[in-house]
């Protein structure tokens, strides 16, 4: 799926920004374009992906969670990446990008600490200065992943402001921005954010789905019959889809996080239950109040707690393309849980919605799953909620 001129996927999309960062935004735009088609730039981009990030990642046949659920299950393993997770595919092409602009300083904003640990990792490559907002909320919940940035070189921005989550580190990212604009790159981490955000952090992340589409093929002979992928702001997930969206016969499935129940109060269920609206720059679904004010949100998964969701995950859900669900806390730390029992395979607690979801897919058909994380970073968490018998 190709955007407008304007960066709209249909109705959804768009650059909403201040006058004083609209200049940024527009310099990224013209760069992207012109570097994306280049030789040079993609064979760069492809020699960090292979040697550095270690790409391909295996496409993996689960046997004993497939003889388990009786559906063939493979995972798509982005948890073998360099630094853990999927992360790294897009903090490698945004950084190569920043410095063909000619900027000398990092910064990026981080729930689960991935992404900033993929920022903070090829900023120190690169040899660039890099900032790291991260609400205090999610600071506590992943104190491994805020040493890890340290160590890197990166400065960890606590933000004590509003619910002390993702949401609230990009709003203190975008402050920064404003100030720094110069001499800074904001390297947004998921598939929001303004045009041309959301379409270059999909054509960065879209080598899982490319990979996964050759190896199923080259064992399957065929095409599988749905993907599944967790949903924050959906940068794994349309990573995987997005390679695969003119094969109608392959449906999309999007798990988003049900946290305490979607009745609640407490989810971060924003394309089932939020409304079209206009957050960080983008027109997207959004979980808001009558009056447009953006509701707190909840999920045992730091990555998964935000209360908007990518431009093209909002088309896709318009259109019929993708269909949208959640599973709550309780059924994503079972599924964590499953999958290192069965397949002795540990995964984030993110890629654990993906994992749990997968009881409800039919019996007998075949399943990709994009596998966007490890669980190291969430042993904190585990120990608090799963009992294990000694």
């Amino acid at each position: 799926m190709v955007p407008d001129k304007n960066g709209y996927f249909g109705g959804f999309g768009g650059k909403f920004m201040p006058e004083t960062l609209m200049f940024a935004v527009q310099t990224l735009e013209r760069v992207y374009h012109k570097f994306i088609q280049d030789k040079e730039f993609r064979k760069e981009l492809n020699f960090y992906l292979n040697t550095y990030a270690g790409r391909p990642t295996p496409l993996y046949f689960a046997p004993n969670l497939s003889k388990k659920l009786k559906i063939k299950i493979y995972l798509k393993r982005e948890d073998l990446c360099h630094t853990g997770s999927h992360k790294i595919n897009n903090a490698l092409g945004q950084i190569l990008l920043a410095k063909k602009i000619g900027k000398r300083r990092i910064i990026a904003e981080t729930g689960a600490g991935q992404h900033g640990v993929a920022v903070a990792t090829v900023s120190a490559l690169f040899g660039m200065k890099c900032a790291i907002y991260m609400g205090t909320e999610d600071i506590k919940r992943q104190r491994l992943n805020v040493y890890r940035m340290k160590l890197l070189g990166a400065e960890v921005v606590p933000v004590e402001s509003g619910t002390r989550t993702l949401k609230d580190a990009i709003n203190e990212a975008l402050r920064d921005w404003v100030t720094n604009v110069q001499t800074t790159h904001y390297l947004l981490g998921s598939c929001l954010g303004p045009h041309p955000y959301p379409v270059m952090v999909r054509d960065f992340q879209s080598v899982i789905g490319r990979e996964a589409k050759t190896q199923f093929l080259k064992i399957e002979r065929k095409l599988p019959d749905y993907l599944v992928a967790c949903v924050g702001g959906g940068s794994n997930a349309i990573g995987l889809f997005s390679p695969f969206y003119l094969d109608k016969s392959v449906r999309f499935v999007g798990v988003e996080a049900g946290g305490c129940g979607l009745n609640t109060g407490f989810h971060s269920a924003t394309l089932e239950k939020g409304k079209p609206g206009i957050l960080h720059g983008t027109k997207s679904y959004v979980l808001q109040d009558k009056k447009g004010q953006i509701l707190s949100t909840h999920s045992v998964s730091a990555g998964l707690d935000y209360p908007g969701a990518g431009p093209e995950h909002s088309f896709y859900k318009d259109t019929g393309r993708a269909v949208y669900v959640s599973v709550t806390d309780k059924e994503a730390l079972e599924g964590f849980r499953t999958l290192s029992e069965t397949e002795g395979i540990i995964p984030a607690l993110e890629s654990s919605h993906a994992v749990a979801y997968l009881k409800k897919i039919p019996k007998h058909k075949t399943v990709i799953v994009c596998l966007s994380g490890r669980g190291d970073k969430d042993m904190e968490q585990a120990v608090k909620y799963i009992k294990i018998n000694e």
